[in-house]
């Protein structure tokens, strides 16, 4: 009786996390779901197509080039990422005089509203007056048109999700001094240099680490929305170039009021993301070394 009383008022206590979990998460999840397979624009009721939104994706132009850029954007980012954010953490990590405002200079800008960071690096990749392109003229050379070239606004972007890596270095400092001490005494013991001791102790030392920063950033580029929409609003660049596929399906549920076809694009870009997250688990289990300790 007594463990019923108690099983009562844990439910009791926790039904507001729990109606809102129902309100607020699973029942839009499962109309999301629902509305996949429906054409509904939100001014009519749901009208049942079956797999039709599905079969359009796949004939959907559009929807491969979203595809091929955001897979593309992934593929620079992440490793980009990981090993400038790995090389800083090792930097900051160093004892020197100023160690504090070194790392809150690297942290600060991930503190920045997206918008201002938007507006401020417009300017900074302005081809005319842009604080880039004149620090490129000082060596010579004439800066590239960062926002409206094919070729450059890419890599634009890129430059811009580097500057936001504060994230990911903080971690990696805390990964860098949670290693024993002791591990690099013993490699330098056995001749390793610091190049060796790096990749010895300090690399498996924070392969945990390094996993999860690969897929919270994996995750973070194929929902890459702020900065591309803020930068190039709704003219998706040049070409194309820097439209990705969380903006497609933002204008398809919000300038075409075609929620039913965005609500599919919802959930493959789901399904793509749980199937990369489970092969990077599968391919780094034998990378990957956990502290038994």
């Amino acid at each position: 009786m007594t463990q019923s009383r108690s099983l009562l008022a844990g439910l009791i206590w926790t039904s507001p996390w729990w109606l809102g979990f129902l309100i607020f998460l699973l029942a839009p999840m499962a109309f999301s779901l629902y509305i996949s397979f429906c054409n509904y624009s939100m001014l009519q009721p749901p009208v049942y197509v079956g797999m039709a939104n599905y079969s359009e994706l796949l004939r959907d132009e559009v929807f491969h080039k979203v595809v091929a850029n955001t897979f593309l954007f992934a593929a620079i980012i992440i490793p980009a990422s990981t090993v400038l954010s790995i090389l800083l953490a090792v930097l900051l990590n160093q004892p020197v005089r100023g160690q504090a405002i070194f790392r809150a200079c690297i942290f600060v800008p991930t503190i920045v509203p997206l918008v201002a960071a938007g507006v401020v690096w417009m300017w900074m990749l302005n081809p005319q007056y842009g604080l880039v392109n004149q620090l490129i003229r000082t060596a010579g050379l004439e800066g590239p048109v960062w926002l409206e070239s094919p070729q450059w606004a890419m890599s634009a972007l890129v430059l811009v999700s580097l500057w936001l890596i504060g994230s990911p270095v903080v971690i990696y400092l805390a990964g860098l001094q949670e290693i024993p001490q002791q591990l690099y005494e013993a490699a330098e013991l056995d001749g390793a240099g610091p190049v060796g001791r790096f990749r010895h102790v300090t690399l498996p030392s924070l392969s945990p680490v390094i996993l999860f920063n690969v897929i919270i950033g994996l995750i973070g580029a194929l929902q890459v929305f702020a900065v591309p929409f803020l930068m190039w609003r709704t003219r998706a660049g040049p070409d194309r170039a820097v439209y990705f596929y969380t903006m497609y399906l933002y204008d398809n549920a919000f300038r075409y009021l075609k929620m039913g076809y965005a609500s599919a694009m919802a959930w493959i870009q789901l399904a793509l993301i749980l199937a990369l997250t489970g092969l990077i688990f599968w391919a780094s289990r034998r990378a990957v070394h956990y502290s038994r300790t």
